[in-house]
């Protein structure tokens, strides 16, 4: 019988932190341009019955598996992107964002004609309060990628072979990250690499992982029933869906409850770092998955790399719009806050 393994002790995780600066993480993803536009209330329209805002400001992030890329970068790592965006103006301002933002786009395709995803969110509030958001809209592709496009990424992927031991395929449906794609995605990293997928709509499709990150309302939908602790749900449920992705290991992150690392050995299960009164949860899977990878590429056990991914996603839950943190932040969460270190609890498969 196996025994429980020790929980990492603050020093170990703040070393792994350290660890960060530079190491590389190849990351194949859809790329996604967070557009906010900020107003502050004028008055009640008489055309209709809705809010007038005054417009404040316009802001771009990075978004969706860009997001994650840039969780990564802010973190001191070194994301290696391939993906797609389209020449359109969204594209151009999310590859001169990230490049800002000091992720490198050589391995991003640019799609003559092609439109880049981009999610605009509109939020109002008064100018000394907190910023709600009211209403988004979205602008997708309409077609899929054909397969020229999809082989010019396996080309910028197998471009990477043998510079990262880490991957991320970060897929939003919008068509660069597809299972077709995974073996060439492990030939980049090798047979003793990672590969780690968040996938919101078809996980289930990628086989060959070693590690994937839904959120609870993806992982009950493939374990096909509710992962509710006090009836030994998260337990089954979480086995089931390691059992049927074929992986290593499965984290299923769960909001105020915190997460939980399924393995073959058993589960580990960590209280969530800080409240449960968040700000915004935009982009947090985003945070979760790039902070998980870049700590096992600096060495981390997969529960060590759970710890730092729940100090990081419980950090950029209290920051409004699409956020990143920076390694001192994370630094400052692992020390100031001992209990999710304390109260992990094992469950033996």
């Amino acid at each position: 019988m196996t025994d429980a393994p020790t929980p990492p002790t603050a020093e170990r995780l703040i070393e792994l932190v350290h660890a960060f600066a530079g190491r590389p993480v190849l990351m194949l993803a859809d790329l996604v341009a967070d557009r906010f536009l900020t107003g502050h209330p004028k008055r009640i329209s008489r055309e209709a019955p809705v809010l007038i805002l005054r417009l404040a400001g316009e802001s771009l992030a990075p978004g969706g598996g860009a997001n994650a890329a840039a969780n990564v970068r802010a973190l001191g790592g070194r994301p290696l992107v391939v993906g797609c965006v389209g020449d359109d103006a969204e594209g151009r301002a999310l590859r001169a964002e990230l490049e800002r933002q000091g992720v490198e786009g050589d391995g991003i395709v640019t799609l003559p004609g092609g439109t880049t995803p981009t999610k605009t969110r509109v939020l109002a509030g008064f100018p000394s309060g907190i910023k709600q958001q009211v209403v988004r809209f979205d602008r997708e592709p309409e077609a899929t990628l054909d397969d020229a496009t999809r082989r010019r990424l396996a080309e910028r992927l197998a471009g990477y072979a043998g510079r990262a031991a880490v991957a991320v395929l970060s897929d939003y449906g919008y068509g660069a990250v597809v299972p077709e794609l995974v073996p060439a995605v492990r030939a980049a990293v090798g047979s003793d690499g990672y590969v780690l997928a968040d996938s919101r709509f078809r996980l289930a499709e990628f086989r060959g992982l070693d590690g994937a990150t839904p959120n609870q309302e993806e992982a009950e939908a493939l374990a096909g029933e509710s992962l509710d602790e006090s009836t030994g749900g998260l337990g089954r449920g979480g086995r089931a869906l390691r059992t049927r992705l074929g992986s290593r290991f499965v984290l299923v992150t769960r909001g105020s409850r915190g997460m939980s690392l399924f393995e073959h050995e058993g589960a580990a299960h960590v209280p969530v770092h800080g409240t449960d009164q968040v700000a915004d949860v935009t982009g947090a899977g985003d945070t979760v998955i790039g902070a998980f990878a870049l700590g096992l590429a600096a060495g981390a056990t997969p529960l060590e790399a759970t710890l730092l991914a729940n100090y990081a996603g419980g950090v950029v839950v209290m920051k409004m719009g699409t956020a990143t943190l920076a390694p001192d932040e994370l630094i400052q969460a692992i020390r100031s806050d001992p209990r999710p270190l304390e109260e992990v609890r094992w469950a033996r498969s």
